[in-house]
């Protein structure tokens, strides 16, 4: 098999004319490219240099090798630059994982602000629902996943946190609930009321307010379920119960109620991005959780 720094050599020789300059400015001796070339020749099976005064030149063999070692240059040097473009996150890939109100509120800036200072990347975007996305950076399938604490398990080896935003919870209520006229409430002042349930489906979230609610020294009794924060204040807003949605899933308020802090305790998600440590340094990234550090600091 033919090497190619061999190669490279031969073509040295060739376009300088001699074994001595062409030793003079790769910086060997002579007698070191002559036993390269005296290897390439075994390795090519014929002569590629003849002598010619006190220069050499290529035979056929030497000119057909000259020639592909200048193309595998070109590829080798065009190699290396999109190596160092991935490396320093000017190029390249990354799949993010995301819940929805992370995506309508924190992603969309985000991933323009990547795309501006950094186009060469490509931006794997999906939505993990009502899964968690944790996992999906755990088991390598996404270098990024905006997720919720507290949680029972920390991440697996390999990941890191990195804290974007704490998203408390308020009190929804229809506007005309007695309640309304107060400016906060605590969370016990919710215990005998029928509650909208806002995450019907088991995981962080539920035991966010399942915990508070025990703390507050009692289980919420839910006559609804909702499976998004707009619907539930829809029926909410129809008098069917009371409810608590995190400040990211208000959005724009729905008119018919009202929206009131909660003390004693305050249900507060910590929304974090977990990303593969191979990741983490990447300028890409630290574009991303910037940019999401942002626009969580406008949503407030």
């Amino acid at each position: 098999m033919l090497d190619v720094r061999r190669m490279q050599v031969l073509r040295a020789v060739i376009t300088s004319g001699s074994i001595t300059a062409a030793a003079r400015n790769l910086g060997y001796t002579p007698s070191a490219i002559s036993q390269q070339l005296s290897t390439l020749e075994r390795e090519a099976g014929t002569e590629l240099l003849e002598r010619v005064g006190r220069g050499v030149r290529p035979t056929p063999a030497g000119t057909l090798l000259c020639e592909h070692a200048e193309t595998l240059s070109a590829e080798l040097a065009r190699a290396e630059t999109a190596l160092t473009e991935l490396k320093e996150g000017r190029t390249g890939k990354l799949a993010i994982r995301y819940f929805a109100t992370a995506g309508a509120s924190l992603v969309p800036h985000a991933v323009a602000a990547v795309r501006r200072e950094h186009p060469g990347v490509w931006i794997d975007l999906k939505l993990v629902e009502p899964e968690d996305p944790l996992p999906e950076v755990e088991t390598g399938r996404a270098d990024m996943a905006i997720v919720v604490f507290p949680r029972s398990n920390p991440p697996a080896k390999g990941v890191e946190l990195q804290h974007l935003l704490d998203d408390p919870y308020r009190a929804v209520l229809p506007r005309a609930h007695p309640l309304a006229r107060k400016r906060t409430l605590a969370l016990a002042d919710l215990a005998d009321e029928p509650w909208v349930g806002v995450d019907p489906i088991p995981g962080m979230c539920r035991e966010i307010l399942d915990s508070a609610c025990a703390s507050a020294g009692f289980a919420p009794n839910i006559v609804v379920e909702s499976e998004d924060y707009q619907t539930a204040q829809g029926f909410i807003a129809a008098g069917l119960g009371v409810g608590l949605v995190p400040e990211l899933g208000l959005g724009t308020p729905h008119p018919g109620v009202v929206v009131r802090r909660i003390r004693n305790p305050e249900p507060c998600r910590l929304i974090y991005a977990a990303v593969t440590a191979r990741a983490a340094g990447s300028p890409a990234v630290r574009t991303l959780v910037a940019a999401m550090r942002e626009a969580a600091g406008k949503a407030r």
